[in-house]
């Protein structure tokens, strides 16, 4: 079981997407660049996000969870990008209803139990209207960085817990 690294490299801002596959592709390619995930990510993720869509209207921001199996991934991270306008994503458990996310955390983790808890400390945040519109303002990605990681206790997250 890796550790999980949130770095600023991970961290994309104002990201300017036509859809919701391309939000996917150019998180995907900015992760393997890095070598958090292997090549078969990108596509793997795409897939799954047709299959299993992420899209969660929360209020006042809406955001999307895509992640895929860690069998594409190198290094355990959660990639977030702000979009400069909002990208449709099908809205989680619907099969054609969307909703206008602002914010994307991407998962890549490397063991199936380990996005259960990120998850779950991820679906606290989602109910924090003005927490994701700081995150929606912020310029900086340090300072993205810091919030998150002090919000979601990243330093002491290990996952991998059985639930």
């Amino acid at each position: 079981m890796s550790e999980l690294r949130f770095d600023k490299e991970v961290i994309l801002m104002h990201l300017e997407a036509a859809d919701y596959t391309e939000v996917l592709q150019q998180m995907g390619e900015n992760l393997a660049k890095h070598q958090y995930v292997k090549d078969s990510f990108i596509p793997a993720i795409v897939e799954r996000e047709k299959e299993f869509a992420t899209g969660l209207p929360t209020a006042g921001v809406s955001v999307a969870i895509p992640h895929t199996d860690a069998v594409h991934v190198n290094h355990k991270t959660i990639s977030i990008a702000t979009l400069k306008k909002p990208v449709d994503f099908v809205i989680m458990g619907e099969e054609s209803e969307t909703t206008p996310v602002q914010i994307v955390f991407m998962l890549a983790m490397d063991e199936p139990h380990s996005q259960l808890k990120l998850l779950q400390d991820l679906m606290k945040i989602f109910q924090e209207e003005n927490f994701l519109n700081q995150l929606l303002q912020t310029d900086n990605a340090s300072e993205m960085q810091k919030q998150l990681a002090d919000k979601l206790d990243l330093p002491n997250f290990k996952g991998g817990e059985k639930l």
